[in-house]
C-alpha cells in the first residue's frame, strides 16, 4: 500500500519523541513494522498543502500525525474521496483515533496502522463542512475559547489545572441562549446553557463511541438551571453519570437546525477547533462518509 505519513511539526508530542529528526524516527518506526511509508513534516499552516499534494500523489492511504484538530483538517481533504485516513494520535484528547482503536502508544499505534485495513465510518456535517466526533455551543465553546486563552500560561499540574482554570472561566462567561431546534422537521423551543451533537452517540466510560456508522447524530442539551446544577452536570460529564442527569436532554436525529434569535453569527467549538458560524446552524450526518485506517 502506497502510504504517505504527514506530522504536524507543532505537535508537542512528537517534538518530545522525535527529538532533532522527528520525521526520520517515524520513517524508521514504520520500516520497523514492515510499511514503508513516506514521511513529510508540515508546519500547522501548510498541512492543507501537504495533503492536497498527497492526494495527488495517488497515495492509497494518508496518515497524519498530530491532534484532533490536525486530524479535522485531514477530515476534510479527505472525506469523500478513496485515500484512506490513518491517525498517528500526538494530541491529548484524540478522540477519534480511541474509538477507531488506534493504541495512544507511540510504537504500539505504528505496529496497529501497519497492519491496518479501510473501513468507512460516518462523518457529520455543520454548514456542509464535515467534522470527525463533536461540535458545541454554550459552555463548550466558552471552555475551547478559554483553553486557548490559558494554553500558554505556566500553571501548575499542567493541563489538568488548565482544564479547571478553562472550566471556571467558561461557567462565568456563559449565558443563557434561547434556541430554536428544528430535529428532523419537528421545531421547538429550548433555553439552554449549552448545546453539543456528536457523531453517532458517546457511552460511558471514557466518552467513546461504540459504533462509528450507526448513520445519526446525537445532541445533547444542558437546560438552563441555576449554578449549582450547572456545577453537578459538568461533574456528571466527568463521571460518565451525565445521562442520569434530569437537567442534560439527549436525543437520536439525521438532521437538525439550531438557530438563536438576532444572531447572525455563533461561536462553536467543532472537534476541537474554535469559530463562529453562520447562524442557523444545520447539522447532518454523512454515512460512511470516510475511509479510515482500523486495526482488525
Amino acid at each position: 500500500m502506497k502510504t504517505k505519513v504527514i506530522l504536524n511539526a507543532r505537535a508537542g508530542t512528537l517534538l518530545d519523541k522525535g527529538g532533532d529528526d522527528p520525521a526520520g524516527m517515524v520513517e524508521r518506526a514504520f520500516e520497523a513494522a514492515g510499511q514503508p511509508v513516506d514521511v513529510i513534516l508540515c508546519e500547522t499552516e501548510g498541512i492543507n498543502t501537504c495533503l492536497d499534494e498527497a492526494v495527488k500523489s495517488e497515495a492509497e492511504a494518508v496518515i497524519i500525525g498530530g491532534g484532533d484538530g490536525t486530524v479535522a483538517m485531514a477530515v476534510d481533504r479527505l472525506a469523500g474521496k478513496g485515500t484512506a485516513l490513518g491517525i498517528l494520535p500526538f494530541g491529548t484528547l484524540n478522540l477519534l483515533a480511541k474509538d477507531i482503536g488506534i493504541p495512544l502508544e507511540f510504537e504500539a499505534a505504528v505496529e496497529a496502522l501497519a497492519k491496518a485495513r479501510p473501513k468507512m465510518i460516518d462523518l457529520a456535517e455543520i454548514n456542509d463542512k464535515p467534522f470527525h466526533t463533536l461540535s458545541g455551543l454554550g459552555f463548550f465553546s466558552e471552555i475551547a475559547r478559554a483553553r486557548e486563552e490559558v494554553r500558554g500560561l505556566k500553571l501548575p499540574f499542567g493541563r489538568y489545572v488548565a482544564v479547571a482554570v478553562s472550566a471556571y472561566r467558561a461557567l462565568k462567561r456563559v449565558k443563557p441562549m434561547k434556541l430554536e431546534l428544528d430535529v428532523d422537521g419537528s421545531v421547538r423551543q429550548v433555553e439552554a446553557y449549552a448545546l453539543l451533537v456528536t457523531n453517532n452517540a458517546f457511552e460511558g466510560p471514557g466518552w467513546s463511541r461504540p459504533r462509528l456508522d450507526e448513520g445519526v447524530l446525537e445532541v445533547h442539551v444542558g437546560h438552563d438551571t441555576t449554578l449549582a446544577d450547572r456545577l453537578k452536570a459538568g461533574a456528571d460529564l466527568i463521571t460518565d453519570a451525565w445521562r442520569d442527569n434530569p437537567e442534560i436532554e439527549s436525543f437520536k436525529a439525521r438532521r437538525v437546525t439550531v438557530s438563536r434569535r438576532n444572531r447572525t453569527k455563533l461561536w462553536t467549538a467543532t472537534d476541537g477547533e474554535v469559530s463562529r458560524e453562520t447562524a442557523p446552524l444545520r447539522y447532518s450526518i454523512r454515512p460512511r462518509g470516510l475511509a479510515v485506517l482500523a486495526p482488525d
